[in-house]
This record gives C-alpha cells, sequence and structure tokens, in this order.
C-alpha cells in the first residue's frame, strides 16, 4: 500500500504518510491516489489546487468558509517545514471548540486532510516554506470567516513566539463571537 492513514486526537483529521520508493537515481512516490483516499474515508473532488510561499515565523490563520463553501484541504509542504492547524467548529462534534496540530514537511513527503467545517492555520517553522493545498470548494471572498490565532480559549500552543501575522487574521474574532454554520 503507497500510503499510511493516521487519525490525529480530532479523528476526522487525517496524516498521511507516502511510501518513497528510492534508489540510486532518486525516489518516487504517489501523493494522491482517489481509490486508497476513498477507502479510508477521506476522498474528496478536488476543485481548487493552491501554491502559497511564506518566511520564517509567517503565521497564517485561522481560515474557514461557511457553507455551502466550507472547504476540506489535503495540505502537505512542497519545500521547507510547517505546523499546521486545524479547529473544530461542528456544532455536534465531541471535538468542538478543539485543535490539533501537525508538523508537515518536505523531506518526509507527508501531508493532513482537515475536513469541511474546521478553521485552518499554519505557521512556518523553516527560514521559508511553499505549501499546497488541494481544496474541495472553490474560494469564495464572501463566504470567508476566521477566528483570531491567539485566541485564549482554543490555547493553541504556536511555536513561534512573535508571529508575523497580517492585520486582516489579527483582526479576526475571538472563537466566542466567530460567525460559523456547521
Amino acid at each position: 500500500m503507497p500510503f499510511v492513514f493516521r487519525k490525529l486526537d480530532i479523528p476526522d483529521v487525517v496524516a498521511i504518510e507516502s511510501k518513497k520508493f528510492e534508489d540510486e537515481r532518486g525516489f518516487f512516490c504517489e501523493l494522491f491516489q482517489q481509490q486508497s483516499f476513498n477507502n479510508a474515508a477521506i476522498g474528496r473532488q478536488i476543485k481548487q489546487i493552491n501554491l502559497s510561499k511564506s518566511s520564517k515565523g509567517v503565521l497564517r490563520g485561522l481560515h474557514y468558509q461557511l457553507n455551502p463553501y466550507a472547504q476540506g484541504k489535503f495540505i502537505r509542504a512542497v519545500s521547507g517545514k510547517i505546523f499546521d492547524v486545524a479547529v473544530d467548529l461542528r456544532k455536534n462534534s465531541q471535538y468542538f471548540g478543539k485543535w490539533v496540530g501537525i508538523e508537515l514537511d518536505s523531506q518526509s513527503l507527508n501531508m493532513v486532510f482537515i475536513p469541511e467545517g474546521f478553521a485552518h492555520g499554519f505557521e512556518v517553522l523553516s527560514e521559508t516554506a511553499e505549501f499546497e493545498y488541494f481544496c474541495t470548494e472553490i474560494y469564495n471572498p464572501e463566504q470567508e470567516r476566521g477566528i483570531v490565532y491567539n485566541d485564549p480559549f482554543l490555547n493553541i500552543l504556536w511555536k513561534t513566539q512573535n508571529p508575523t501575522v497580517s492585520q486582516k487574521d489579527s483582526s479576526f474574532p475571538l472563537f466566542k463571537n466567530a460567525e460559523y454554520n456547521f
């Protein structure tokens, strides 16, 4: 099997490890195979692919879109290393208001699946990082929402002491005041 699927502390968020086939020429690995992902109950139709690059200490998030434009995301580092976070916004979930984080790096070729109904954020741990995320829905600016990254209720244990955060991300509301419909 070319993939290992591992549920994180919030079981709907899934770490995905790709098996690397190496020899003297380099390596090969599968990053996505629909049937394997369907069998792991995380098969989704991909509608948009994004690539982003940031410098060390940059923190982006926590972002999400309201239904019916909620995005599930498959996220991986193309270069460098990031700490990726998902916050459960599904009102009927036993994990509502909880977060889970995972380090993603280009050397291990790991990725994470964050389903619809979660806020997402990340911070860059290496000098720079490029990462891509495959989204299950297209970006809709009218449905975009966010939660401030340093919300004391969420108490996310970010790895950067004084991150670089955009004005937009810094002005997002607290979790208790955020709009969501999951």
